[in-house]
Formats: structure tokens, C-alpha cells, sequence
């Protein structure tokens, strides 16, 4: 959304100076494109900003000041529909400049709460409550705003008593959408002070009230509730609100109210999500039978409604459910879909970041453009500014020699804002590709190793030894279900990281117990939890180890894994094995092994290049023979502390 920033700017400039050619009236059409700026809110950022910047490009120069600040009030709001909050700001304050209304200054009041910026919310919002000129809706939105600020800040009784008042206007007024939410608001402070006697009436209050209002204010009200019911582990009052809100979104689906109206982003209200959270509490409370059909339910609307997030942890729920029943087999079977699920979103990431790239470019492209327009613009401004002073020397000569010098220095300080923010935005991209990177790189198991161990433990069945397996499997969920959590990660505590690896190596010792034998030994001044490692970085130079070069030796191998603490600031992981080496196991490989190691090792690299560059040179890697005879391979791995 910065690049748009960057659009938007060059479209003002433009319409700009079209405007300054334009013979309509300027009243009539500001508030034309005004109107479109609005209708494509909702569904359409780019043509709404468009309408926007031709909004304030028909003013011309001289804008008129309360033109110009409703056209800027209606880019914020744009931005903060779609949770844009430091842009919203920022147009919210340049309205503000140009022309100060209670509305506005109540939207940016909004804004700053929803930005967590909950001090400059409530000095903003202070001020107003001496302001007597207020209509009732605004007075009734500044209780509820500063409310907002104060429960933000932790201030839960101050919070309240704003949010009461809301209510005692709302009521005189007869605003009884404000109703609905200050009672909603009011239930969410007493829950967060743990008041929930107090919290479970204003939730009742704010059901009922909902009621009155459009079908999906009603539901969004009803999920509310039921997620704090989840809180509290009253799992029955929770279902039993869930399943109503099931039926009233399948007659919103039926009578095509979610698709002309919407339902708000946020919130996710969907058929697949419910259903998976009234499994959730029906597993809450051991009832498996009864969570099964839900959880069926969820993952066949979800495959319809192309939502593979939820797909993907209604199917994991799933594959538990049945290993809880011991209903191994299907367990398995739906854990292999789960996988697959994990793959399809792991190439979707990668197709995100190759379409975020191009855009990327895309919008380079563009603000070169854009630069090079302000430029020109500037130069034209400069040259109309020098011919006019020219006609004053005889009887301004001072005069004019002052106003060139300020021309000169206004330019450079002109220049090097621009530069600065240039910078600073290419700074801000270059932070945002680094993380969808790593999001995309962060380490994800070898699909040989999962589908392998699938295999073992299909072999355990085959051969009827059903505590084998069970251990087996536990042992494998419970490492891949921690890869998985952890995969969001950029850092986890190292002994976190070690209990993983030690776990990760079992079961490869189980699949090869005749192929070696292994040690991690950690040094007892190493005080390990002092520091942070990227999740699962150093699993692909174990798996390589045991896969590349144990597997591949006639008799039994060693493999040692070492923490030896350097000083206080690193900490030097070294592993070594006595395998066949990297010369020979090359040798072995074929062409496909060569390409998948290429490719899971070149990832590891890029995570690493990433993350020094993020965090300084933390990570150093080192790899070698072990011998002089080029077998066996060694690889110290250094961490640095990530405050270091």
C-alpha cells in the first residue's frame, strides 16, 4: 500500500495540471467524483483513489479549503476500510490543515485507536467534549472513541463510564445501532478486568439489541459472544450459539444479502469457519462422535470456498480426532491430506511472492515516472516564478534578490525531503520483502523424510506391531505439529530448537538403527537459553549427514552433535559425521537428489543471507571435510545473541 502512496501522489500531480486546463464547474464535478470515489470504496482501492485524486485535480490550483479537505476525509476513509491506518492518518491530518470539522477529527480520533495509538486518540478526542455544537450521533461517537482510548491504555473503569454515556444518549436519541456496540464495548471491558458477571449481562443486552439491526451486525454479534463463551469454557452456550448463526449465514447465503451487502472483512464469518469451531468445542469436551460431522462439514466448504487455511486446520483437527479414537489407518489417511494441504499453500506463497515482485517493479517503473513529472513541475513553477520577478527589478531589487535566494533554499530543502523519503520508502519495501521472503523460506520439513515416515509407519501396521507404530506416529505428530507452529517465526529459543532435532533424529535413528549411531552433547557452561535460532535451520545439515553420508557407509556410522559456548555473545554448534564425505557422496546421487538439494540447501542460504542482513551478521556457517581423505563431513555453525 505504500507504492499506491506513491501512485496517488503522482496522480495528483498530473490532474493537477490537467485541472488547471479544465472549463467545467469545479462545485458540480468535485462532488461527481466524489459520489464514484465512494460507490467503489468497498470493492475497488485503485479506481476509488483515482476518483479521489480527479476530485482535487478539478479544484486547480487554488483549491478551495473545504473541497479540498472533504476530498482528503474521503481518501482516509478509502484507507481505513482497508486497514491502512498510517495512511488514513495521514490524510486525515492533511484534511485537518486545510480545513478542521468535527467529523474528521473524529475519523482520525478512529483512526489512532485502530492504530493503537491510544494517547494521541485521547488528546485529540479531549478537547471536543467541551464543544457544544456537536449533533448527537458525533457526541455519541466521541463517548464510545474515548472509551476505545482508554480501554486501549488499560483503563477499564474510565473506559466504562464514557461507554455509559454513550448509552444514556444513544437511548434519548433512539440510535440504536450505538446501542448494539457500546453494550458490546461495555461486555469486552468487564471481560478483559475479569468482571464476566457484569460481562455476560451487556453481552445479553448486546445480543438482543442486535437483533434489531441488519442480519449481519446480528451474526457478527453472535460469533462475538460465542468466541467469549470459548474463553470462559462454557462450551454448550458456545455451540448452541454458533449453530443459530450457521443457520441465519445459510439464509443470508440463500437470499444473496452477504454477496450485495458484505459482511465485514475481519471477522471471517464463514460456514467452514464455524463449523470448525463448534468441533473445536465439541473436542473441548471429549465428544469426538460429535465433532467428526462438523469438521467433515468445515473441510467441505472450505474446499468449495477455495479457503485452504481453514481446509488445512479443519483436516489436521481431523487426522487428531481419529488417532484419538484409534482409528489409525483413516488418521493416517487424513494426516496425508493435511500434508498435501501444506504443500498446496507453500506454492501458493511462492506464487505470492513472484506476483508481489512484479508488481514491485511495476510500481518502480511508475515512480520513476512520477518523479520525473514533480521535477518538470517544479522547474515550470521555478521558471513562472522567475519571469514575474523580473517585471518588478527596477523597484524591488532587494526584494528580488531575497525571493530567488528563498526560491533556491525552499528548492533544496524540497529536494532533500525527497530524497529522504525515498530513501525511507525504500528502507520500508526493503524490510516488507525480506519478511514475505523469509514467510516463504522458513524452514519446512523435507517431503522425503514425511512421506518416509508415513511409510515406516505403515509398515509397523503390516506387520501387526500396533504399539511401534503408535509410538511412531505420536512421535512424528508431535514434531511435525512443532515445525508447523514454529514455522511463523523468524527466532525460537535454542533449547527449543534441540529438543526438535533430538526428537527429528530418533526417528531417523528408528528408520536406520543399523546405519549409525549419534550424541548431542551440549557443554555444561553453555548457557543454552540465552539464545534465539531460526526454527529447523540446522535439520537439512543433519538430514544431509545421516542421508548422504551415513546411509551411504558399509559399516555403522557416528554422528555428534556439539554446543560449546564461544563467549557471551556466541554460542558455536558444531556437527560432524564419519560418512562417505560430499566428493563421494555427489558421486552417488542422481540427478533429481542433486536438484532437490540444490534447491533445500540454496533456501537454507537465502534464509540465512536474509537474516543477517535483517539482524546484523548473526548467523555464520562453515562447512568442511572431516578427514584428509575427503570422507566425512563437518559443519560449525555460529550464533551470535540476537541483541549483540
Amino acid at each position: 500500500m505504500k507504492a499506491i502512496r506513491f501512485l496517488i501522489v503522482g496522480l495528483f500531480f498530473i490532474c493537477f495540471s490537467a485541472g488547471a486546463q479544465s472549463r467545467s464547474s469545479p462545485g458540480n464535478t468535485h462532488e461527481s467524483y466524489l459520489d464514484s470515489a465512494n460507490a467503489y470504496k468497498k470493492t475497488d482501492i485503485e479506481k476509488s483513489i483515482d476518483f479521489v485524486a480527479q476530485s482535487i485535480a478539478v479544484l486547480g490550483k487554488n483549491a478551495d479549503e473545504v473541497a479540498l479537505a472533504k476530498s482528503l476525509t474521503a481518501l482516509g476513509e478509502i484507507y481505513q476500510y482497508h486497514q491502512q491506518y498510517d495512511l488514513a492518518i495521514t490524510n486525515y491530518k492533511d484534511a485537518l490543515e486545510a480545513h478542521k470539522t468535527s467529523k474528521t477529527t473524529l475519523l482520525l480520533a478512529e483512526a489512532y485507536n485502530l492504530n493503537s495509538q491510544y494517547a494521541e486518540a485521547e488528546d485529540l478526542l479531549t478537547p471536543l467534549l467541551k464543544v457544544k455544537t456537536l449533533i448527537p450521533y458525533q457526541k455519541v461517537s466521541l463517548y464510545e472513541s474515548l472509551g476505545d482510548s482508554y480501554l486501549g491504555q488499560g483503563q477499564v473503569e474510565k473506559a466504562v463510564s464514557l461507554y455509559q454515556e454513550g448509552v444514556k444518549l444513544a437511548q434519548m436519541n433512539q440510535i440504536t445501532p450505538k446501542l448494539a456496540d457500546l453494550n458490546s464495548k461495555i461486555a469486552d471491558a468487564y471481560a478483559s478486568d475479569n468482571k464476566l458477571i457484569e460481562a455476560d449481562a451487556f453481552y445479553d443486552n448486546s445480543l438482543q439489541l442486535s437483533k434489531k439491526l441488519a442480519p449481519e451486525r446480528a451474526l457478527q454479534e453472535k460469533e462475538k459472544v460465542a468466541d467469549y463463551y470459548n474463553q470462559k469454557n462454557e462450551y454448550g452456550a458456545e455451540i448452541q450459539l454458533r449453530k443459530e448463526s450457521l443457520g441465519e449465514l445459510n439464509q443470508l447465503s440463500r437470499s444473496k444479502v452477504a454477496k450485495s451487502r458484505g459482511l465485514p472483512k475481519a471477522d471471517s464469518i464463514t460456514p467452514q469457519r464455524i463449523n470448525y469451531k463448534i468441533a473445536n468445542a465439541y473436542i473441548a469436551q471429549d465428544k469426538y462422535d460429535e465433532a467428526i460431522p462438523y469438521l467433515k462439514e468445515s473441510i467441505e466448504r472450505a474446499d468449495t470456498e477455495d479457503d485452504l487455511v481453514v481446509q488445512k486446520d479443519a483436516t489436521r483437527k481431523l487426522s487428531e480426532v481419529l488417532e484419538y479414537k484409534g482409528e489409525y489407518t483413516k488418521a493416517l489417511e487424513t494426516y496425508r491430506n493435511y500434508v498435501a494441504l501444506v504443500d498446496t499453500l507453500y506454492i501458493r506463497k511462492e506464487q505470492e511472492i513472484s506476483r508481489a515482485a512484479r508488481f514491485n517493479r511495476e510500481i518502480s517503473a511508475k515512480q520513476s515516472r512520477i518523479s520525473g513529472l514533480e521535477q518538470e513541475r517544479e522547474l515550470s513553477q521555478s521558471k513562472y516564478d522567475l519571469a514575474r520577478t523580473e517585471s518588478q527589478l527596477i523597484e524591488e531589487t532587494n526584494k528580488r534578490q531575497k525571493w530567488v535566494i528563498y526560491s533556491l533554499l525552499g528548492g533544496i530543502v524540497l529536494l532533500g525531503l525527497a530524497t529522504f523519503f525515498f530513501y525511507r520508502s525504500n528502507q520500508q519495501q526493503k524490510l516488507a520483502n525480506n519478511l514475505l521472503a523469509l514467510k516463504s523460506l522458513r524452514s519446512q520439513m523435507n517431503p522425503h523424510f514425511i512421506f518416509n515416515a508415513l511409510n515406516s509407519v505403515n509398515n509397523y501396521i503390516a506387520k501387526s506391531d500396533e504399539r511401534s507404530a503408535n509410538r511412531y506416529l505420536s512421535e512424528f505428530s508431535t514434531l511435525m505439529r512443532s515445525v508447523l507452529e514454529n514455522s511463523e517465526e523468524d527466532f525460537i529459543p535454542l533449547t527449543k530448537e534441540l529438543e526438535l532435532l533430538k526428537l527429528y533424529i530418533k526417528l531417523e535413528h528408528s528408520r536406520f538403527p543399523e546405519k549409525f549411531d549419534y550424541e548431542v552433547k551440549v557443554e555444561e557452561e553453555a548457557d543454552v537459553a540465552a539464545f534465539q535460532i531460526p526454527p529447523m535451520l540446522l535439520q537439512p545439515y543433519i538430514e544431509n549427514a545421516i542421508w548422504h553420508g551415513l546411509r551411504y557407509k558399509e559399516e555403522k556410522g557416528y554422528l555428534h552433535i556439539e554446543l560449546e559456548q564461544k563467549d557471551r555473545e556466541s554460542i558455536v554448534i558444531t556437527i560432524t559425521d564419519n560418512g562417505i564425505g560430499r566428493k563421494k557422496s555427489a558421486e552417488l546421487k542422481t540427478r533429481n537428489q542433486r536438484k532437490q538439494k540444490s534447491k533445500g540447501m540454496g533456501n537454507i542460504k537465502k534464509r540465512i543471507e536474509i537474516l543477517n542482513d535483517m539482524y546484523k551478521n548473526k548467523l555464520e556457517v562453515q562447512i568442511s571435510d572431516l578427514n584428509e581423505d575427503g570422507t566425512g563431513t563437518k559443519v560449525i555453525f555460529t550464533l551470535r545473541n540476537k541483541a549483540a
